[in-house]
């Protein structure tokens, strides 16, 4: 049975936003606190104790969000996996319960949430048999959005290490120059992750209401 998965995609694409926005002010926060490492703050008797908390505020706004999102995202997916196994049930690798298990298998959910993606994403095209070269088919939206989220979970994790870590002006400064990065990679992740919710989301609406051809 097919169920419409366009409400729960303006929940993603909203909590997305949301992310955005969190990522912006950690991104603010962290020049602040860069500018003042390498300013005139630097002959402060106590230059760690200085303009951290935007940054600290900014990261937990965005450990609310990326939480709410997680869910949202995932139930998502769900739902468009199940749905693809009623256009194309042939065209992939494992049931629809691997639309959620996939993200908790650790190494593993590196590529196993891609492939399961991929699947939906061929099984949702006007024909899911075919070469993909229809407008909006192209997996490009989809492996550009996951090499982002990696780099972006790669970085920040690592950002984060030497920021908590710093001891002294030079560090805090590297630090905060680690996180500007982060929340860069993170936005432009974000962008591509909209782009495609609203794509995959859009090819299964179309199909299954048939204004678009079947395969």
């Amino acid at each position: 049975m097919l169920r419409n998965p366009v409400g729960l995609s303006y929940a993603v694409v909203t909590l997305l936003a949301a992310l955005g926005v969190a990522d912006a002010a950690l991104f603010a926060a962290a020049v602040d606190v860069r500018l003042l490492m390498t300013g005139d703050l630097k002959d402060h008797p106590d230059p760690e104790g200085f303009g951290h908390m935007g940054v600290d505020v900014a990261a937990a706004l965005q450990v609310i969000v990326q939480l709410a999102l997680t869910v949202v995202f995932i139930v998502w997916f769900h739902r468009v996996r199940k749905n693809a196994g009623v256009f194309a049930p042939d065209v992939h690798r494992g049931g629809p319960g691997w639309a959620i298990g996939a993200w908790f298998v650790p190494i593993a959910s590196l590529w196993w949430p891609r492939s399961v993606a991929v699947g939906t994403w061929r099984a949702s095209r006007r024909d899911p048999y075919g070469d993909g070269k229809g407008e909006g088919e192209s997996l490009a939206v989809l492996n550009w959005w996951w090499a982002f989220w990696i780099m972006t979970d790669a970085v920040s994790l690592f950002a984060t290490s030497v920021y908590d870590d710093a001891d002294t002006v030079e560090e805090f400064a590297a630090g905060a120059g680690l996180l500007m990065g982060a929340a860069a990679l993170d936005i432009t992740a974000i962008v591509l992750a909209i782009r495609f919710v609203r794509r995959l989301t859009s090819m299964q609406h179309a199909k299954a209401t048939g204004m678009i051809p079947a395969a």
